[in-house]
């Protein structure tokens, strides 16, 4: 009996002691921060986006942004494509010398995660498919193909971003079905071809996924970071019980099993998990479940996760709340992105 409880503690210290090697990495002494914008998101505050836009550039002046070419918004008729949106996005990020990361695919921010066009979808049970998540593979492949020739000449674009966290199959399944990943790589090869000079964004969850899929696939990766979710078993907010060192222990692992690769946090969670619209929620609860607290909490958090780029999500929010008089997350993520100390 004693031999095995010394075996079992003997496994618990080796455990305990390749975690806490593997988790050791230095902290970056600067980080830069960045954000994302999404139009579809704006739309669904109700908020103007192109004066939501601007005012991430010149109020709280963004350096650095990520932007989604959302199928649906991209081309909303079959081979009848709308670039106005983006063509003001990215012309703005242009003229004032900004670092974008455009992304592209079906699975792209914003639920239901997987985004597909009324026309592929009616084009698809034509086809008699089974389920929503089915959709024209090679019509998918002829928009990203559209929108990275569009915009690969032009300075402003740092990264493209393939997919977003294409592995984490289980949330939102119905919408998403399983993940092709043959079909992934050829996205991504797609996106080499055509423009050889530019690197590839891979994401992955931070929380749940393990991150072996899309750190070998791409030649940048980008996890995300979400502590405060909404747990829908138990109808209660949730803190997922996870510390920095979880993130620095993956991110040791990956660059030790496929190389050391440039990596960041491309999603940064900084408004509020909700199971209805923000719009429809009252004030006090916003600010429960994002308040200024959590807020620095979460970016107290990332700064010790070793990753020196980050990008946060929720600055569509920061505007909303601060029409509706409660400018607190919106100046407290000018002091980060105007580089004023954490």
């Amino acid at each position: 009996m004693k031999k095995r409880v010394f075996k079992i503690a003997i496994l618990f210290l080796a455990i305990f002691l390749f975690f806490f090697v593997f988790s050791f990495r230095k902290l970056p002494s600067e980080i830069k921060y960045g954000v994302s914008f999404s139009k579809f998101h704006s739309d669904e505050l109700k908020l103007d986006w192109k004066e939501t836009y601007l005012a991430l550039l010149n109020d709280l002046g963004v350096k650095k942004i990520r932007l989604t070419a959302h199928w649906p918004n991209t081309e909303p008729l079959n081979d009848k494509f709308n670039f106005s949106e983006l063509d003001f996005q990215i012309a703005e990020a242009e003229k004032r010398g900004l670092e974008v990361i455009l992304a592209v695919g079906r699975r792209l921010p914003g639920w239901p995660e997987c985004h597909v066009p009324d026309w592929a979808r009616v084009k698809s049970e034509k086809l008699k498919v089974k389920s929503i998540a089915d959709y024209d593979q090679e019509e998918l492949l002829k928009y990203i193909e559209t929108v990275v020739n569009r915009y690969k000449e032009l300075q402003s674009i740092k990264y493209w971003q393939v997919e977003n966290e294409p592995f984490l199959t289980f949330f939102s399944r119905a919408n998403c079905g399983e993940l092709d990943k043959n079909f992934l790589e050829k996205e991504v090869a797609l996106v080499k071809r055509l423009d050889p000079t530019r690197s590839v964004l891979m994401t992955d969850s931070g929380e749940f996924g393990t991150w072996f899929g899309a750190y070998k696939r791409g030649d940048i990766f980008g996890t995300s970071l979400y502590l405060y979710i909404w747990n829908k078993k138990f109808n209660l907010p949730f803190r997922y019980p996870i510390l920095p060192a979880f993130f620095r222990f993956k991110q040791n692992l990956v660059s030790l099993i496929y190389g050391k690769k440039p990596s960041l946090i491309i999603e940064l969670s900084a408004e509020p998990w909700l199971l209805q619209p923000i719009v429809d929620t009252p004030i006090e609860v916003l600010q429960e479940r994002m308040g200024l607290d959590k807020f620095n909490e979460m970016i107290d958090f990332a700064a010790k996760t070793g990753f020196d780029e980050q990008y946060l999500w929720g600055a569509e929010w920061w505007y909303w709340m601060k029409k509706q008089g409660y400018p607190e997350h919106w100046e407290r993520a000018k002091e980060l992105l105007q580089g004023s100390p954490l």
